[in-house]
């Protein structure tokens, strides 16, 4: 709270340290957060959050413009949603419209916020800019922990020009049309299994020995579409888009006034109608009618 009380005083302060290229970056307050899996967040102080703001308001876009279409995280109009659309229509593409049997190739990069290689990322920053006072600090943000912290907004963008190399490698040298990448998870669909599972080792290899990374061996998968793809939280099937069984249980068990519209918005892109019936009926019981919190229109699906 005591930058919030002389905001504009430290706001004036924080400039200076910048423009002497005297700032030093603060240490983070850590701890754990469930959701539903154990995940540890290191959160920065108020002034060094100020930073990484202005950091990624002025870099941003010299990469972004860069990144692929099908690169799905923390980028203006795409998130979640937009990748789970993007995965229908890529099935349904592949498939003919379901009159064949279509294949999804999933991975996940083991432990890749805690294990990027600073040395390589700040090769990649430096592909784009060249300014010494902006790379030092960058320098200065990417030493202050260890792998990416999660929690820092620079983490977000550091990770996608991270793993833009891997999008590069997928679609242009082994020339996968109907990639995706949300984070550091991807789908790779084609219509030939033995085609995917050979792709496997040529994936790993680069991430190896190119990003200093490894895929989660029990987190490598393939699967036809007809026994549904999991994916952000749902579920693709051939005729139908549903929930995640434990994103269900989650939102029950978590459902409360102030994340009602949030959850029901979520639903909003499945076939959620008794979902939505259940928590209807757990909000009436703990509002008052007065205070009642109203759903959104039903889902397409309903």
């Amino acid at each position: 709270m005591a930058f919030e009380r002389y905001l504009e005083r430290n706001l004036f302060d924080l400039r200076d340290v910048l423009q002497t290229g005297s700032y030093r970056h603060g240490s983070y307050h850590a701890f754990t957060v469930h959701d539903p899996k154990a995940r540890s967040i290191h959160k920065a102080t108020v002034r060094d959050r100020v930073v990484h703001q202005a950091v990624v308001s002025a870099i941003e876009p010299l990469f972004d413009r860069r990144f692929i279409d099908d690169s799905y995280s923390c980028r203006l109009g795409k998130g979640t949603h937009a990748a789970v659309v993007r995965l229908r229509r890529s099935l349904c593409a592949v498939s003919r419209n379901g009159t064949r049997t279509v294949h999804v190739l999933q991975c996940d990069v083991q432990k890749f916020f805690a294990s990027v290689d600073h040395d390589m990322l700040r090769s990649l920053l430096r592909r784009r800019i060249t300014d010494a006072r902006v790379l030092a600090l960058l320098d200065t943000i990417i030493d202050s922990a260890s792998g990416l912290p999660l929690g820092n907004l620079t983490s977000q963008l550091f990770a996608n020009v991270y793993l833009h190399e891997l999008d590069r490698f997928v679609k242009h040298e082994l020339r996968e049309r109907w990639y995706l990448r949300y984070c550091d998870d991807f789908t790779i669909v084609h219509p030939d299994r033995a085609h995917l599972v050979g792709l496997v080792s040529a994936i790993e290899a680069f991430l190896h020995d190119v990003l200093r990374l490894r895929l989660h061996p029990r987190k490598v998968t393939v699967r036809t579409w007809g026994q549904g793809i999991d994916f952000l939280g749902y579920v693709l099937l051939p005729r139908v888009t549903v929930l995640r069984t434990k994103t269900k249980h989650r939102m029950f068990h978590q459902l409360h006034r102030g994340n009602a519209s949030s959850y029901f918005g979520l639903c909003h892109h499945a076939a959620t109608f008794e979902v939505q019936q259940i928590m209807r009926t757990q909000l009436l019981m703990m509002n008052p009618p007065q205070t009642r919190v109203q759903s959104p229109s039903p889902s397409y699906y309903d």
